[in-house]
């Protein structure tokens, strides 16, 4: 595996494969990681993949480039379709064995684009090994070799887990089969960019290039995590490792062994973060939720009732603490179940059923257009959060699909939050009453009637996305 900044390493494992917990030994120093190893050790095997690509085996030159002359006399004509070569690029990587008959788990990019796997036991035997199913989304991947009476991993709990605990991981770190390292929690629920499906939990446990798909061992021998990710700037390790919680493991991998592919479930709705100003916006009394700027029409969110500028916060009981957990937790459930959504509608609690559809992969959002000027008039004046409003069109708002709306023409220096001229104004929401933006005039009185340090959430439109944005008015906004 080479080394780069981002670093994917990452497992995952079934409920269904259990073994006794070998524990560390705890004195009153540091912990004793002996017994661990030699019992848990030989359920980790080290991977190796042979990748095929396809290279040109001449360059392509044009006929003013000076080596053209020297090819075509030689016999050797640089062609725009350059003949093709197969070279072989070999990888490493980690994996632990799931069960006695051969399944084991390791990482979706260790195995990509493989066109042989090889697995080498503590024992030194070696098979060749199928990739049963992958799953690029988690960077999971399960493998099985032709074995028997394998030894296999212990699973545990990484919801037990606490910041400060210390944690083993074992793997073939630059290609050194079974090395052991220690560290403890750093972090737990650790949220990673262009990630919204894993809350990884963090470590200090060096792990290097070579470590992918390996496990994260807890003091009792128990697997409760897949080293997934380590933050470098050389290559190597700077102690920020990131590992997927086995529980997220284990529904992905239960998926595949079943059906072969991972479903996922949706409900159609564009979400954003609960800040403490949104918060005192929408008279909630805590920050946490997921704030609904858009609903998909059709969608399953929107046939069960749920409303633009509602704040989804449970699901089936279970809360929702930030707007990055909805996500995952929706994901996780069958497509087709029916759940309840506790939500904060109007400045009062409701509950919905809602009966949650299969999430495509290929889904995507169409491309947003840019919001239209105001009408061309005598540039008005900023209002006391220095932002100069100006009204829509009739045409404007037939352009945009919307009945009410205004645009920002202008930001002066004493605005604060995500509003940008150009952005459209669609409503205003203050101690959980929302006022639609009919006019300028009106939405400048609005802004003028509000107390100071109270906190005011904007309902915007950009291009095609819709989202909130919360400002909170201090002694300079006037």
């Amino acid at each position: 595996m080479k080394p780069h900044i981002w670093t994917t390493l990452g497992a995952l494992v079934s409920v269904l494969w259990f073994s006794p917990a070998a524990p560390a030994q705890v004195g009153k120093g540091l912990p004793d990681f002996t017994e661990l190893y030699e019992q848990q050790g030989p359920a980790v095997v080290s991977i190796d993949v042979t990748q095929k690509s396809r290279r040109s085996a001449m360059p392509e030159l044009s006929e003013d480039d000076p080596f053209y002359e020297f090819f075509r006399r030689f016999g050797q004509i640089p062609r725009n379709t350059p003949r093709q070569r197969d070279l072989e690029q070999q990888s490493t990587g980690s994996g632990f064995i799931l069960s006695a008959d051969g399944y084991i788990l390791t990482n979706a990019h260790v195995v990509d684009d493989a066109s042989e796997v090889s697995v080498k036991l503590t024992d030194k035997r070696e098979f060749k090994a199928k990739v049963v199913g992958t799953d690029k989304r988690t960077d999971v991947a399960l493998l099985k070799i032709d074995a028997t009476g394998l030894p296999k991993v212990t699973i545990g709990d990484p919801d037990k887990l606490k910041v400060g605990e210390w944690v083993a991981a074992i793997g073939k770190p630059f290609g050194l089969e079974n090395t052991i390292t220690a560290g403890i929690v750093s972090a737990k629920g650790r949220e990673l960019p262009n990630e919204n499906l894993v809350s990884f939990i963090q470590t200090d446990v060096p792990i290097n290039p070579g470590n992918s798909g390996g496990p994260l061992f807890n003091l009792k021998g128990e697997v409760v995590g897949v080293n997934s990710m380590i933050y470098s700037r050389t290559g190597g390790s700077m102690g920020l490792a990131f590992a997927i919680p086995i529980d997220v493991a284990v529904n992905v991998t239960k998926q595949i062994q079943e059906k072969g592919r991972v479903t996922r479930s949706r409900i159609g709705v564009q979400i954003q973060e609960v800040s403490r100003e949104t918060a005192d916006a929408f008279g909630l009394t805590k920050a946490s939720g997921a704030l609904v700027n858009s609903v998909e029409k059709g969608g399953p969110a929107d046939k069960a009732g749920i409303e633009q500028g509602d704040i989804i916060v449970k699901v089936d009981g279970r809360p929702v603490n930030s707007s990055a957990e909805l996500p995952r937790i929706i994901t996780a459930i069958r497509p087709g179940t029916r759940i309840v959504l506790q939500v904060w509608h109007k400045g009062a609690s409701k509950d919905i059923s809602v009966t949650v559809a299969e999430l495509k992969e290929d889904e995507a959002s169409s491309p947003a257009r840019k919001a239209p000027a105001g009408k061309d008039k005598e540039k008005a004046k900023p209002n006391r959060m220095g932002l100069t409003l100006a009204d829509l069109s009739e045409d404007q708002k037939k352009e945009l699909e919307i009945k009410n709306g205004v645009v920002v023409e202008d930001i002066a220096g004493t605005a604060r939050g995500d509003i940008q001229a150009g952005d459209v104004i669609l409503a205003i929401i203050n101690r959980g009453a929302t006022i639609e933006a009919k006019s300028a005039e009106q939405l400048n009185a609005q802004i003028g009637k509000l107390e100071k340090g109270s906190s005011v959430t904007f309902l915007i439109r950009r291009g095609e996305r819709q989202f909130y944005s919360t400002i909170k008015l201090g002694n300079g906004s006037e």
